[in-house]
């Protein structure tokens, strides 16, 4: 693999590099510009206004999402909007609350004129590629594995304040980002699948940022060499570089995807004009990739897995060290026990949701296990087809009989096994899984109850050699197969039988059901023109992921009541956050009288400031190195303004989707540029920021900050919240979206 930093041009079929080259006129020539452009509303080619052809969400974020726009006016979805149930479908967790929160979703998508897609039906991102994608469209979804590149469709994940606005006719505001070609030639030699090359690809770009905020755009002679199948598990897998979106060339192979879909109108030819310019480029020979596998905690950490069978004990060495640095010395982690004699032992195997659990996915690992079983020991292999009508099919087929006699468990469709709501490992065990992340304790394992299993993350192809192998860990490359190659047909009527679909129109006379945990958001207060903030965590890791901010799995079932979720905000990373947070938050007595020293302090060393730390707007913050890989939730954000945060204070932020989430709740995404080794305030002090009502109006670049410790000492240090629209600043001004909606 191959990195071009500098640019390059695609010439008759081939990247090249020129010097002299038309740089802006070729980037006007990708795939990217031109649907980019079509959905701008600005007039400006550099800062986009984007308004989205369709949205879609599942049941842990359209509760929220319509709530917001219920409470800012929505009155109709102006837009088709589908509302899946894939994440809270198992209503096993609190009693009623998760089919509470499903007759919300129908009754909305009656009253408002919506699509409603039952549980089990279909995972999020598998029913928008078979019924919403089309080439040259765009899609926001609330859900951070929103790509539909493949299918010609630009899509971007992000939090439900940013589908809020579209709801409520507004846009989506961002630069026009850079584009990067990802460059392919050959083809991909049995046994490797999609998974293997979207994790060789991470491997190489995560932690350099080399595609931070840009779109992927697939180009080049090895497209054509993937069916769309797989063009599709390597591009759902894209969001783990931190990219914005993607896109892909389209071709004969997607046609046909498209008319087996019965939607042959949605396929539009997409291809770079000669002489398209990009930003950097990515070269991949896809010949050249062998089975990979991602060891914990990341998707980055990535490995051959005949690398890890080679080096096996120094690669377990390595995942120890970073277990250290996620959990220190809260558990004792390891690996190295699963080692027998001299072979990496795995306890569980799943395939599942918009990873894994597509048609060829599946079909290749009955073909893998055809004639063997998975053995009756502690390994257990599951598999969920991403869709009903892909059951339906590998049910006519016999890959699912297949699949059962090896001795596998055939589920439906469902999301649980990639953020922890199913198929949680017992205590000290190794999950290997075709899905889309392995962050610490993502497969429900609770860290402050002692408790931690871990996950590497595989193709299909490969954890069906390793099941074969009855838990050894095997790359598929080792079996000599005869791939069936079978084909799929798509049978629609399995929507139309159970899908409501509005097909646009609304019912006002609709009554929306609630249950006992859907709750309205708090009242929030507008920005003061002084802020004084305690911090309230302080977290050194290199990168600090949405799962440890707000934990997924079982308080996925909160998200309908944000109070209630609240309770669990960076539970597993620092469980007296909470507590510190709302003793600022309701004002007890320690925090007044802190407030009054701090008071103090400040008229000693800073005359000016007296008397302004306790007229203040009072709150808190936390402080990360880089806040906000992952998941698309809002709540990673939300639940820290509802215990009374008003900023975070950062390094960086790992993705525009966290940063943009702070501010929709009305934070401030402050940035402090020199490091986090010796910073002027620490966990317990508190931060004056005088004046900083007048930063945000009047566009200033940065405001002055004092640190008041606990001895009196006022450290003075500089704060900056980088570039912001016009919108984004009032929505700051007022407190949050809901507010800049009301007002």
């Amino acid at each position: 693999m191959k990195l071009w930093d500098s640019g390059a041009f695609l010439e008759n079929g081939k990247l090249v590099a020129k010097k002299d080259g038309d740089a802006l006129g070729g980037a006007k020539k990708t795939i990217a510009y031109s649907i980019l452009q079509k959905h701008n509303t600005s007039g400006d080619a550099s800062k986009l206004k984007i308004k989205f052809d369709k949205i879609t969400s599942h049941d842990i974020t359209y509760v929220g999402i319509i709530q917001t726009a219920r409470a800012s006016g929505l009155e109709k979805f102006p837009i088709p909007y589908v509302l899946t149930n894939c994440h809270n479908s198992l209503c096993a967790v609190g009693g009623t609350i998760n089919e509470d929160d499903h007759m919300f979703g129908l009754t909305c998508a009656q009253k408002y004129g919506g699509i409603y897609v039952p549980p089990h039906q279909a995972v999020i991102h598998q029913f928008a590629r078979e019924m919403l994608a089309e080439c040259g469209a765009m899609i926001l979804g609330s859900d951070s594995h929103t790509r539909y590149g493949a299918l010609g469709t630009m899509a971007i994940g992000e939090g439900g304040g940013e589908l809020a606005k579209q709801l409520l006719g507004k846009t989506y505001d961002v630069n026009y980002p850079g584009v990067v070609a990802i460059y392919s030639t050959g083809t991909p030699v049995p046994g490797v699948g999609p998974q293997d090359v979207a994790l060789a690809i991470i491997k190489e770009v995560f932690a350099s940022g080399f595609v931070k905020n840009k779109v992927m755009e697939f180009v080049g002679p090895g497209v054509a060499n993937l069916s769309a199948d797989f063009r599709i598990g390597i591009d759902v897998m894209t969001t783990e570089t931190t990219c914005l979106s993607s896109i892909w060339e389209t071709d004969g192979k997607v046609e046909e995807w498209y008319a087996i879909h019965g939607r042959p109108s949605a396929y539009k030819k997409l291809q770079p004009e000669n002489g398209a310019y990009y930003d950097a480029a990515i070269e991949i020979d896809l010949s050249e990739i062998r089975p990979m596998i991602a060891m914990p905690f990341h998707p980055s950490c990535a490995y051959t897995i005949e690398e890890v069978n080679k080096n096996l004990m120094d690669i377990l060495s390595e995942t120890e060290k970073r277990a250290k640095v996620s959990f220190g010395d809260k558990v004792n982690f390891t690996l190295k026990n699963k080692v027998i004699d001299g072979k990496l032992y795995v306890d569980q195997g799943i395939i599942a949701g918009c990873a894994g659990g597509g048609f060829e996915n599946i079909c290749a690992a009955a073909d893998i296990l055809k004639g063997k079983d998975t053995g009756n020991g502690k390994f257990v292999l599951s598999v969920y087809p991403a869709s009903m009508p892909v059951y339906m099919e590998l049910m006519k087929n016999g890959a699912l009989a297949a699949l059962v006699d090896t001795g596998a468990v055939v589920k439906t469709a469902f999301c649980g096994p990639c953020f922890g709501a199913g198929d949680t490992p017992a205590n000290g065990a190794f999950s290997i899984r075709h899905s889309t992340r392995n962050f610490p304790n993502r497969e429900g394992s609770k860290i402050q109850n002692g408790q931690l299993s871990s996950v590497a993350l595989m193709d299909a192809r490969s954890i069906a050699a390793t099941a074969a192998n009855k838990g050894f860990l095997t790359p598929a490359t080792e079996f000599d197969v005869d791939f069936s190659g079978k084909k799929y047909f798509f049978d629609k009527t399995i929507y139309e039988k159970r899908v409501y679909d509005s097909k646009g129109v609304a019912h006002p006379e609709v009554e929306i059901q609630f249950g006992p945990n859907i709750k309205d958001w708090p009242a929030m207060k507008p920005l003061s023109d002084d802020l004084l903030v305690k911090v309230v965590s302080e977290i050194h890791d290199p990168v600090t992921t949405t799962d440890e901010l707000i934990p997924s799995g079982e308080t996925s079932s909160f998200r309908s009541n944000p109070l209630g979720l609240a309770e669990f905000t960076l539970s597993r990373k620092d469980p007296a956050y909470v507590g510190r947070a709302k003793a600022v938050r309701d004002g007890s007595d320690e925090v007044k009288a802190e407030v009054k020293a701090v008071e103090s302090a400040l008229a000693k060393a800073k005359p000016e400031f007296a008397g302004r730390a306790e007229k203040a707007g009072l709150g808190s913050t936390i402080f990360a190195v880089k806040p906000g890989d992952g998941s698309a939730r809002e709540q990673a954000a939300s639940c820290q303004k509802v215990l009374g945060g008003w900023a975070n204070i950062a390094n960086e932020y790992a993705t525009k989707r966290y940063r943009s989430n702070l501010i929709n709740w009305g934070m401030l995404p402050f940035i402090y540029k020199d490091g986090d080794k010796n910073l002027p305030f620490a966990n317990g002090d508190y931060v004056f920021i005088p004046e900083v009502k007048k930063m945000i109006s009047e566009k200033l670049p940065s405001v002055k900050a004092y640190a008041v410790k606990a001895d009196g000492t006022v450290n003075e240090f500089e704060l900056s919240v980088g570039e912001l629209t016009d919108d984004e600043r009032k929505i700051i001004l007022a407190g949050c979206l809901i507010n800049f909606y009301k007002n």
